[in-house]
Parts: structure tokens; sequence; C-alpha cells
């Protein structure tokens, strides 16, 4: 079969610098991260030389502000620099939108003295962060958390598991959720606690059927103490701030569900026109053209539904029922993409000899973290038709 390499995507970018930035990514994808990726999942490997050179290159902090080390790139730029980095890996692409995640929270609600003091190591200096909201029993139904934060002086004792937490055990810091008063969401605060704190340890990761290399892991805190200094906002507005970082965080995994989505496209158009039966390209059969065209039509409208909802957050307009539509269609692509590059491929799409079968694995978790699709139908249904009667 010939080698037909996938052509970039042509992307609608709002300045020069955007530009660069991109065909930076672009670079690094194709020389550090792609190659090596299918070894590195098969083995379990997380790149954290990977992240530490997109560190080094900017790359973790482009939406926040470069008073304190980040890019100070609007969203639809940052969401286009995920969608890369997850078309040549996802654990790679996932690893930076959890990161942004994680640092949310001071970057928006810290004091100016905790964003001074500890912004410029989480956004340029090295460090990977984590997102502590899920537990065990709390998962859909975030505000029943039960990990609880008591208050002792000037400190805040931290008792409890978190679970499903990207990063977990490697991270350098978490952004925690805890039960610092009564019962549902007004009863949660946020606190940044660093990886090394004593009490806090890490179960064994997950066994995953896909995304082997990003480790998943519950976290304990076994009277974690937490000086209140670092604590994030209020006491009580934990759960407003969560809430707020997975409207964005949503966004990030609309584009590595997008990034996916491409990169299967782009093997399954590789594959039909080089692979040939009855004496031409598979490509020419009408029902294969006409699986690439639908596989390539619903990810431009799975794209141009994150930037829609990107423009409207850069805007500082309301943007959560966007967001909710946006993963919810994104991730559902991902998956129906995935399913049919496989069976563009036949029988050798379900071999790990090519990546058609990884990518259908990989696009599963997209339909359940950051809020199952399920959720995201309920988001959107509360905006259109208002709160369910009770």
């Amino acid at each position: 079969m010939p080698d037909r390499a996938p052509q970039p995507v042509d992307r609608q970018l709002p300045t020069d610098e955007a530009r660069d930035l991109i065909s930076l990514v672009r670079d690094i994808a194709q020389r550090e991260i792609a190659p090596k990726a299918a070894e590195e999942e098969d083995a379990g490997h997380f790149p954290r030389e990977v992240l530490t050179l997109l560190s080094e290159s900017g790359l973790l902090g482009l939406p926040y502000d470069s008073e304190y080390g980040g890019g100070d790139q609007p969203y639809e730029v940052y969401l286009q620099v995920l969608e890369e980095l997850a078309a040549a890996r996802l654990t790679v692409g996932l690893g930076v939108s959890v990161h942004t995640l994680a640092c949310h929270a001071l970057a928006n609600y810290g004091t100016k003295q905790q964003q001074v003091e500890h912004l410029p190591d989480m956004l340029g200096g090295g460090l990977l962060g984590a997102y502590c909201l899920s537990e065990p029993a709390s998962g859909s139904d975030a505000a029943s958390l039960r990990t609880k934060a008591v208050r002792e002086g000037d400190e805040w004792v931290i008792t409890g598991t978190k679970a499903w937490i990207t990063h977990g055990g490697i991270a350098d810091f978490y952004t925690v959720l805890a039960r610092t008063g009564g019962e549902g969401a007004r009863g949660i605060t946020a606190f940044l606690v660093p990886g090394d704190a004593e009490g806090l340890s890490a179960a064994v990761p997950e066994k995953k059927m896909g995304m082997k290399g990003s480790p998943t892991a519950q976290i304990h805190f076994d009277e974690v103490r937490t000086p209140d200094d670092r604590r994030i906002g209020d006491e009580g507005q934990g759960f407003a701030i969560a809430l707020s970082a997975l409207d964005s965080g949503r966004l990030g995994i609309a584009a590595c569900a997008i990034g996916v989505a491409q990169a299967a496209l782009d093997e399954a158009v590789a594959y039909a026109t080089g692979r040939q039966q009855f004496g031409r390209p598979i490509a020419d059969f009408q029902g294969l053209r006409f699986m690439l065209a639908d596989m390539a039509t619903q990810i431009e409208a799975g794209r141009a539904l994150y930037l829609a909802a990107a423009r409207l957050r850069d805007a500082g307009r309301p943007f959560a029922k966007q967001a909710a539509m946006a993963k919810l269609h994104c991730t559902d692509t991902a998956m129906k993409v995935t399913t049919d590059a496989v069976q563009v491929l036949g029988g050798y799409g379900y071999t790990a000899d090519f990546p058609a079968e990884r990518f259908m694995r990989e696009a599963k978790v997209l339909q359940i973290v950051e809020g199952t699709n399920q959720i995201q139908r309920m988001v959107i249904a509360r905006h259109l038709a208002g709160p369910e009667s009770r």
C-alpha cells in the first residue's frame, strides 16, 4: 500500500502567534509523541518527559495569565492545541487537559499571594497536576462527596478517598474538593495539596481497556494536614469552583475526542486508498466512500461545536450549555468514527498492528470522564426546560 500521509487540519486561527503555536505543537507531536505512542501505550509507560518538554515549551499553561507563566491564549487556540496533541496520543492530550483543569481553581479563585507563590511552578515550572473530585461512591452525584476536611487552628485535616484520578500517584499537586460543612453542595471547599504531603498515598493504578499509559488511581488522604493558606476560595465555595472548572474541562475533553476521531479518519483514509481488492482501491467502492464522508462530516461538525463554545467563553458569555453539547457530540462522534475506522480496516483493524483498535478503546473513556454523556444530556435539558420536578 502507498504511504499516504494525512493532510494537516486546515485551522482558522485568530493570530499569527496562534499559527506559529500550532506549528510548534505539530512539530513536537510528529517528532516526540506519535512515533512512540503505540509502543509506550502497550507498555503502560507514562511520558513524563514529554509533559516536561511541553512545560518547557510553554504549553502547559496556555489559557492562563502570562504574569504567572501562562500563555495568554484564548480557549479557541488552547483547545486546538489539545486536539493536535490528542491526535498524536490521547494520554498526552488528556494529560494536558487534566493539568489545565487542576490549575483552574487557583488561577481563577486564588488570592494574589497564592497565585504569585504557586502558579509559576504549576504553569511553567515542570509540575504536573491532578484533580480530585470523584469518589468511590460519588461520581455523577459529586455533591454527595464524603472526603472531609476538619479545621484545627490554622490547618485543615483531610481524610477520605478520591477515585478515578488521572495522574494519581505521579502528580506534583492535587486540587482537592472536601466537605468542610453540612450535606450538599454548599458544604464543600477546595484545597491545593502537594503531592508529597504526609498521609497522602495512591492505590495501585486501575487496569483499563485503553489509555494504559495514563495512570488512573484512587488517592487516599489519611489525616493530611493542609495549611489554611492552601484553601482556595471561601469555605463552602468549592462546589461552585468545581462546576466552573468542569464547564471548561468538558471543552478540553471535546477537543481531545475530535483529535482521536481525526487520527482514526486519517488512518481509515490511508488504508482505504492503499488497500486493493477486486483490482482497485477499496476507497473506490461507494459503501466505503460514504462511510469516510460521514466520518469527516461528523468531525467537522464537532470541531465547529467546541470552537463555538470556546468563543463564547473567550467573550465572557455563558457557555455551560454549549460546553455540555460539545462534550456530548464530540465524544459520541469519536466513538462512532473510531468504530467505523476499525470496520474500514476489516480484520487488520481488529489487530494491534494498526492503531485503529487503540483509537476505539481510547474513545470509549471520553464518553465517561468529566461527566458521563447521560449527565451532559441532563445539563442541556435543564437549560432548555428548567430543573427537574422533585
